[in-house]
């Protein structure tokens, strides 16, 4: 991938980790976690395809399948933690069941009517096969490409760091860097 490409890819990182995550709403997420192999905090930033703010709990799609790195990371990783609009939270996780994420998928394609096209081409991309939106299609999308559901954890067993501490480390330089 160019530089240029990577580094528009790694701006909302950038924008989460300066405090100004905000500004992204509750359309993204931010996760940090572990890399399982490193050690290392890495963070990612996910489209939200539904917010519900009881809880509140954060629907993403895995949108590169289940070798996706920050997927692989989660269950090493003891305290994930979540971030949007101006919620922050040490996160528990769940896959979402076949039909729960059908009828997310459906709900967010919906919500995007104007983007639709775009969103079946990405999709499609993403699938490796051409995505029709029906509820065929979705079944079939949701059992390649997991939904992923994050909460806030009822125990929360480590304190969160202040937000600052969390926004920049020795460890993650603001910029382009490889994801693990």
């Amino acid at each position: 991938m160019n530089r240029m490409l990577r580094w528009a890819f790694r701006a909302p990182v950038c924008l989460y980790r300066a405090g100004l995550g905000r500004v992204l709403g509750h359309r993204f997420m931010l996760l940090a976690h572990i890399g399982r192999r490193t050690g290392l905090r890495r963070y990612t930033v996910l489209e939200v395809l539904e917010y519900r703010p009881e809880g509140p709990e954060v629907v993403v799609m895995n949108g590169f399948g289940p070798n996706a790195n920050w997927f692989r990371n989660l269950p090493t990783t003891p305290d994930p933690q979540v971030v949007t609009g101006s919620n922050r939270f040490i996160t528990a996780y769940r896959i979402l069941e076949q039909s729960e994420a059908v009828s997310v998928l459906a709900g967010y394609e919906a919500r995007r009517r104007l983007v639709a096209p775009l969103i079946r081409v990405v999709l499609s991309r993403l699938a490796g096969w051409r995505y029709g939106a029906s509820d065929a299609d979705r079944a079939r999308l949701v059992t390649e490409l997991p939904l992923v559901a994050f909460r806030p954890r009822r125990e929360q067993r480590g304190a969160l760091p202040p937000a600052r501490q969390c926004v920049r480390s020795a460890e993650q330089p603001i910029g382009p860097t490889p994801a693990e």
